[in-house]
């Protein structure tokens, strides 16, 4: 892949590659910016070895994946999350408040549940590509999509 290809298909993509990892850092931008940083170094650097055959998308989400698994397992101060993943390009702030309880809920999840959750429901990612994201099978993605939405209507219920 040329520089200028991955150039290409890389800026196309990081709108939804940051707001995935906003999300999964629980609304902390810097950190959310810092593995989306890390994620598009290790790509280019791997892009070589990137198969045309296979959705550049699913690819890169799965760098950033491990990218971010990676920047969880190390200690890390405590932190305030500026609640800023709330796709604030596409909800006024009324809508915002009105869901501020599914964002908290969605913070709630375990994060293997959070992602599945994410990439179906938001990024409209298929099982198989959810899989693929996550170095998992298709089954323990339903299973944690299953598991994510249960554990989701169990904190919304009033």
């Amino acid at each position: 892949m040329t520089r200028e290809r991955f150039i290409e298909l890389a800026t196309a993509e990081q709108e939804p590659l940051r707001r995935f990892l906003l999300a999964l850092c629980g609304g902390d931008r810097a950190e959310a910016e810092d593995i989306a940083q890390d994620a598009l170094v290790k790509a280019y650097l791997a892009s070589s070895g990137y198969v045309e055959r296979y959705k550049f998308r699913t690819w890169l989400f799965k760098i950033a994946y491990r990218t971010f698994l990676d920047h969880a397992r190390r200690p890390r101060p405590e932190r305030m999350p500026d609640a800023g993943w709330r796709a604030e390009s596409d909800l006024g702030a009324d809508a915002a408040f009105r869901h501020e309880a599914l964002y908290r809920a969605i913070d709630q999840l375990p994060e293997q549940s959070r992602a599945a959750v994410l990439l179906y429901h938001i990024d409209g990612y298929s099982i198989l590509d959810i899989a693929a994201i996550t170095h998992s099978n298709p089954v323990a993605v339903r299973q944690r999509l299953s598991r994510g939405l249960r554990l989701l209507r169990k904190i919304l219920k009033p």
